[in-house]
Protein backbone atom coordinates (compact mmCIF):
# COMPACT_ATOMS: atom_id res chain seq x y z
CA UNK A 1 0.00 0.00 0.00
CA UNK A 2 2.68 2.48 0.99
CA UNK A 3 4.80 1.91 -2.12
CA UNK A 4 1.80 2.26 -4.44
CA UNK A 5 0.78 5.41 -2.65
CA UNK A 6 4.18 7.00 -3.18
CA UNK A 7 4.29 6.05 -6.86
CA UNK A 8 0.76 7.29 -7.44
CA UNK A 9 1.12 10.75 -5.92
CA UNK A 10 4.61 11.52 -7.18
CA UNK A 11 3.47 11.74 -10.81
CA UNK A 12 1.39 14.82 -10.02
CA UNK A 13 3.74 16.57 -7.62
CA UNK A 14 5.37 19.85 -8.67
CA UNK A 15 8.21 21.17 -6.51
CA UNK A 16 9.99 23.31 -9.10
CA UNK A 17 7.59 25.28 -11.27
CA UNK A 18 10.10 26.92 -13.58
CA UNK A 19 9.31 24.51 -16.41
CA UNK A 20 5.72 23.79 -15.42
CA UNK A 21 3.14 23.65 -18.22
CA UNK A 22 -0.45 22.83 -17.37
CA UNK A 23 -1.10 21.34 -20.80
CA UNK A 24 1.16 18.42 -19.91
CA UNK A 25 -1.28 17.27 -17.24
CA UNK A 26 -4.37 15.36 -18.32
CA UNK A 27 -7.60 15.95 -16.42
CA UNK A 28 -9.08 12.58 -17.40
CA UNK A 29 -6.27 10.12 -16.77
CA UNK A 30 -6.61 7.40 -14.16
CA UNK A 31 -2.97 6.45 -13.70
CA UNK A 32 -2.39 2.70 -13.35
CA UNK A 33 -6.14 2.02 -13.21
CA UNK A 34 -8.66 1.45 -15.97
CA UNK A 35 -11.59 3.83 -16.02
CA UNK A 36 -13.85 1.03 -14.76
CA UNK A 37 -11.66 0.11 -11.78
CA UNK A 38 -13.29 2.49 -9.35
CA UNK A 39 -14.24 -0.42 -7.06
CA UNK A 40 -10.58 -1.40 -6.71
CA UNK A 41 -9.68 2.22 -6.07
CA UNK A 42 -12.31 2.43 -3.34
CA UNK A 43 -10.59 -0.39 -1.49
CA UNK A 44 -7.25 1.38 -1.73
CA UNK A 45 -8.86 4.64 -0.66
CA UNK A 46 -10.22 2.99 2.47
CA UNK A 47 -6.69 1.89 3.32
CA UNK A 48 -5.37 5.43 2.84
CA UNK A 49 -8.16 6.88 4.99
CA UNK A 50 -7.23 4.46 7.79
CA UNK A 51 -3.59 5.44 7.43
CA UNK A 52 -4.42 9.17 7.58
CA UNK A 53 -6.42 8.55 10.75
CA UNK A 54 -3.45 6.77 12.33
CA UNK A 55 -1.04 9.54 11.32
CA UNK A 56 -3.42 12.23 12.56
CA UNK A 57 -3.60 10.59 15.99
CA UNK A 58 0.18 10.70 16.24
CA UNK A 59 0.26 14.29 14.92
CA UNK A 60 -2.18 15.33 17.65
CA UNK A 61 -0.36 13.47 20.41
CA UNK A 62 3.12 14.66 19.41
CA UNK A 63 1.93 18.29 19.15
CA UNK A 64 4.98 19.49 17.22
CA UNK A 65 3.75 19.81 13.63
CA UNK A 66 0.69 21.25 11.93
CA UNK A 67 -0.56 20.24 8.48
CA UNK A 68 -2.14 22.69 6.05
CA UNK A 69 -4.05 21.29 3.05
CA UNK A 70 -4.97 23.84 0.38
CA UNK A 71 -7.55 23.02 -2.30
CA UNK A 72 -7.95 25.16 -5.41
CA UNK A 73 -10.02 24.38 -8.49
CA UNK A 74 -12.54 25.61 -11.00
CA UNK A 75 -16.21 25.31 -10.06
CA UNK A 76 -17.59 21.73 -10.04
CA UNK A 77 -14.12 20.17 -9.85
CA UNK A 78 -15.10 18.28 -6.69
CA UNK A 79 -13.31 20.08 -3.87
CA UNK A 80 -16.10 19.64 -1.33
CA UNK A 81 -16.69 15.95 -2.01
CA UNK A 82 -12.96 15.20 -2.07
CA UNK A 83 -12.47 16.83 1.33
CA UNK A 84 -15.52 15.00 2.70
CA UNK A 85 -14.44 11.57 1.46
CA UNK A 86 -10.70 11.70 2.03
CA UNK A 87 -10.95 13.17 5.53
CA UNK A 88 -13.90 11.00 6.59
CA UNK A 89 -11.86 8.87 8.98
CA UNK A 90 -10.14 11.52 11.05
CA UNK A 91 -11.05 12.81 14.50
CA UNK A 92 -12.94 16.12 14.11
CA UNK A 93 -11.18 17.47 17.21
CA UNK A 94 -7.91 17.48 15.29
CA UNK A 95 -9.15 19.04 12.06
CA UNK A 96 -10.30 22.52 11.05
CA UNK A 97 -11.93 23.36 7.70
CA UNK A 98 -12.29 26.89 6.34
CA UNK A 99 -13.94 27.96 3.11
CA UNK A 100 -12.93 31.34 1.70
CA UNK A 101 -15.38 33.19 -0.49
CA UNK A 102 -15.57 36.88 -1.43
CA UNK A 103 -13.82 38.94 1.29
CA UNK A 104 -15.88 40.88 3.80
CA UNK A 105 -15.54 44.61 4.48
CA UNK A 106 -13.41 43.83 7.53
CA UNK A 107 -11.14 41.57 5.49
CA UNK A 108 -10.75 44.21 2.78
CA UNK A 109 -9.42 46.57 5.43
CA UNK A 110 -6.41 44.25 5.91
CA UNK A 111 -3.64 42.82 3.76
CA UNK A 112 -4.60 39.94 1.46
CA UNK A 113 -3.06 37.27 3.70
CA UNK A 114 -4.76 38.43 6.89
CA UNK A 115 -7.99 36.47 6.70
CA UNK A 116 -6.22 33.18 6.05
CA UNK A 117 -3.49 33.78 8.61
CA UNK A 118 -6.19 33.89 11.31
CA UNK A 119 -7.25 30.38 10.31
CA UNK A 120 -3.90 28.60 10.29
CA UNK A 121 -3.93 25.23 12.10
CA UNK A 122 -2.52 24.89 15.59
CA UNK A 123 0.27 22.44 16.30
CA UNK A 124 -1.05 18.91 16.31
CA UNK A 125 -3.91 19.68 13.94
CA UNK A 126 -4.79 19.46 10.26
CA UNK A 127 -6.09 22.65 8.68
CA UNK A 128 -8.00 22.57 5.40
CA UNK A 129 -8.44 25.62 3.19
CA UNK A 130 -11.22 25.27 0.62
CA UNK A 131 -9.86 28.05 -1.60
CA UNK A 132 -7.26 30.28 0.02
CA UNK A 133 -4.97 33.27 -0.42
CA UNK A 134 -4.34 31.90 -3.91
CA UNK A 135 -7.61 33.50 -4.98
CA UNK A 136 -5.52 36.69 -5.10
CA UNK A 137 -3.48 35.35 -8.03
CA UNK A 138 -6.40 33.57 -9.69
CA UNK A 139 -9.80 35.27 -9.47
CA UNK A 140 -8.32 38.71 -8.82
CA UNK A 141 -5.89 38.31 -11.71
CA UNK A 142 -8.70 37.31 -14.09
CA UNK A 143 -10.80 40.18 -12.73
CA UNK A 144 -8.27 42.92 -11.92
CA UNK A 145 -11.10 45.35 -11.25
CA UNK A 146 -11.38 43.63 -7.87
CA UNK A 147 -8.15 45.35 -6.89
CA UNK A 148 -10.02 48.63 -6.74
CA UNK A 149 -12.05 47.29 -3.81
CA UNK A 150 -8.93 46.34 -1.87
CA UNK A 151 -8.15 49.96 -1.06
CA UNK A 152 -4.48 49.69 -1.88
CA UNK A 153 -2.56 52.92 -2.43
CA UNK A 154 -2.66 53.46 -6.22
CA UNK A 155 1.13 53.71 -6.46
CA UNK A 156 1.39 50.11 -5.20
CA UNK A 157 -0.78 48.67 -7.97
CA UNK A 158 1.74 48.42 -10.76
CA UNK A 159 2.75 46.01 -13.49
CA UNK A 160 4.65 43.82 -11.02
CA UNK A 161 1.81 43.32 -8.57
CA UNK A 162 1.30 39.65 -9.51
CA UNK A 163 5.01 38.87 -9.28
CA UNK A 164 5.06 40.65 -5.93
CA UNK A 165 2.15 38.59 -4.66
CA UNK A 166 3.89 35.41 -5.77
CA UNK A 167 6.98 36.54 -3.88
CA UNK A 168 4.93 37.31 -0.78
CA UNK A 169 3.15 33.95 -0.88
CA UNK A 170 6.41 32.02 -1.29
CA UNK A 171 7.97 33.93 1.60
CA UNK A 172 4.89 33.29 3.73
CA UNK A 173 4.89 29.56 2.99
CA UNK A 174 8.63 29.34 3.63
CA UNK A 175 8.05 31.03 6.98
CA UNK A 176 5.30 28.55 7.87
CA UNK A 177 7.41 25.57 6.87
CA UNK A 178 10.25 26.82 9.08
CA UNK A 179 7.80 26.94 11.96
CA UNK A 180 6.53 23.39 11.70
CA UNK A 181 3.63 23.73 9.25
CA UNK A 182 3.58 21.05 6.54
CA UNK A 183 1.96 22.57 3.44
CA UNK A 184 0.33 20.43 0.75
CA UNK A 185 -1.44 22.19 -2.13
CA UNK A 186 -3.91 20.60 -4.54
CA UNK A 187 -5.13 21.91 -7.87
CA UNK A 188 -8.04 19.68 -8.91
CA UNK A 189 -7.62 19.75 -12.66
CA UNK A 190 -11.06 19.30 -14.23
CA UNK A 191 -11.62 19.59 -17.98
CA UNK A 192 -14.01 22.11 -19.48
CA UNK A 193 -16.11 19.27 -20.95
CA UNK A 194 -16.45 17.55 -17.57
CA UNK A 195 -17.36 20.81 -15.90
CA UNK A 196 -20.18 21.26 -18.43
CA UNK A 197 -21.42 17.74 -17.66
CA UNK A 198 -21.47 18.45 -13.92
CA UNK A 199 -23.20 21.80 -14.38
CA UNK A 200 -25.96 20.02 -16.34
CA UNK A 201 -26.26 17.45 -13.54
CA UNK A 202 -26.79 20.29 -11.09
CA UNK A 203 -29.59 21.63 -13.28
CA UNK A 204 -31.23 18.22 -13.78
CA UNK A 205 -31.02 16.89 -10.22
CA UNK A 206 -33.24 18.58 -7.58
CA UNK A 207 -30.80 17.55 -4.87
CA UNK A 208 -28.04 19.44 -6.67
CA UNK A 209 -29.96 22.54 -7.81
CA UNK A 210 -28.70 24.51 -4.84
CA UNK A 211 -25.10 24.07 -6.00
CA UNK A 212 -25.68 25.94 -9.25
CA UNK A 213 -25.10 29.68 -9.47
CA UNK A 214 -25.60 31.81 -12.57
CA UNK A 215 -22.20 33.37 -11.96
CA UNK A 216 -20.59 29.98 -12.62
CA UNK A 217 -21.45 30.28 -16.31
CA UNK A 218 -19.94 33.75 -16.47
CA UNK A 219 -16.68 32.48 -15.02
CA UNK A 220 -16.74 29.59 -17.48
CA UNK A 221 -16.46 32.06 -20.36
CA UNK A 222 -13.06 33.06 -18.93
CA UNK A 223 -11.78 29.48 -18.90
CA UNK A 224 -8.58 30.17 -20.85
CA UNK A 225 -7.78 33.15 -18.64
CA UNK A 226 -8.18 30.99 -15.55
CA UNK A 227 -5.98 28.23 -16.96
CA UNK A 228 -3.28 30.82 -17.69
CA UNK A 229 -3.62 32.15 -14.13
CA UNK A 230 -3.35 28.66 -12.64
CA UNK A 231 -0.29 27.89 -14.73
CA UNK A 232 1.44 31.10 -13.68
CA UNK A 233 0.51 30.55 -10.03
CA UNK A 234 1.83 27.01 -9.90
CA UNK A 235 4.93 27.94 -11.87
CA UNK A 236 5.86 30.68 -9.39
CA UNK A 237 4.84 29.05 -6.10
CA UNK A 238 5.70 25.36 -6.41
CA UNK A 239 8.54 24.74 -3.96
CA UNK A 240 9.95 21.69 -2.16
CA UNK A 241 8.62 23.05 1.15
CA UNK A 242 5.17 23.75 -0.36
CA UNK A 243 4.54 21.47 -3.36
CA UNK A 244 1.56 21.54 -5.66
CA UNK A 245 -0.25 18.40 -6.76
CA UNK A 246 -1.97 18.81 -10.13
CA UNK A 247 -4.62 16.14 -9.66
CA UNK A 248 -6.75 14.73 -12.51
CA UNK A 249 -10.33 15.59 -11.55
CA UNK A 250 -12.56 14.23 -14.31
CA UNK A 251 -12.95 10.93 -12.42
CA UNK A 252 -13.79 11.69 -8.81
CA UNK A 253 -12.83 8.25 -7.52
CA UNK A 254 -9.32 8.73 -8.88
CA UNK A 255 -9.09 12.32 -7.62
CA UNK A 256 -9.80 11.15 -4.07
CA UNK A 257 -7.29 8.34 -4.30
CA UNK A 258 -4.51 10.67 -5.49
CA UNK A 259 -5.26 13.28 -2.81
CA UNK A 260 -5.34 10.66 -0.06
CA UNK A 261 -2.10 9.13 -1.31
CA UNK A 262 -0.37 12.51 -1.35
CA UNK A 263 -1.45 13.21 2.24
CA UNK A 264 -0.21 9.80 3.39
CA UNK A 265 3.11 10.35 1.65
CA UNK A 266 3.66 13.80 3.15
CA UNK A 267 2.66 12.87 6.69
CA UNK A 268 4.70 9.66 6.59
CA UNK A 269 7.79 11.75 5.86
CA UNK A 270 7.22 13.73 9.08
CA UNK A 271 8.28 10.77 11.28
CA UNK A 272 5.29 11.22 13.57
CA UNK A 273 5.18 9.14 16.71
CA UNK A 274 3.51 9.03 20.08
CA UNK A 275 5.48 10.91 22.78
CA UNK A 276 7.99 8.78 24.67
CA UNK A 277 7.67 8.83 28.42
CA UNK A 278 10.53 9.85 30.67
CA UNK A 279 11.65 7.59 33.51
CA UNK A 280 9.87 9.89 35.94
CA UNK A 281 6.63 9.65 33.98
CA UNK A 282 6.88 5.86 33.90
CA UNK A 283 7.34 5.81 37.64
CA UNK A 284 4.21 7.93 38.01
CA UNK A 285 2.28 5.46 35.84
CA UNK A 286 3.42 2.54 37.96
CA UNK A 287 2.46 4.45 41.10
CA UNK A 288 -0.98 5.09 39.64
CA UNK A 289 -1.32 1.41 38.73
CA UNK A 290 -0.46 0.42 42.30
CA UNK A 291 -2.96 2.86 43.77
CA UNK A 292 -5.73 1.72 41.43
CA UNK A 293 -5.02 -1.93 42.13
CA UNK A 294 -5.09 -1.36 45.88
CA UNK A 295 -8.40 0.51 45.64
CA UNK A 296 -9.86 -2.28 43.58
CA UNK A 297 -8.89 -4.87 46.18
CA UNK A 298 -10.33 -2.76 48.95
Amino acid sequence: MTGKSLDLARAYRVTDGRKFRLERYSASETGPFRSDEDAKAQSLLAGSIDRIADLQEKLYAQDHWAVLLIFQAMDAAGKDSTIKQVMSGINPQGCQVFSFKAPSEEELDHDFLWRTMRCLPERGRIGIFNRSYYEETLVVRVHPEILAHQRLPPELVGKRIWDQRFEDIVAFERYLSRNGVKIIKFFLNVSKAEQKKRFLERLDSPSKNWKFAAGDLKERTRWDDYMAAYEATIRHTAKPFAPWYVVPADNKWYTRLVVASAIVDAMSEMKLQFPRLTDEQREQLELARTQLTQKKRS
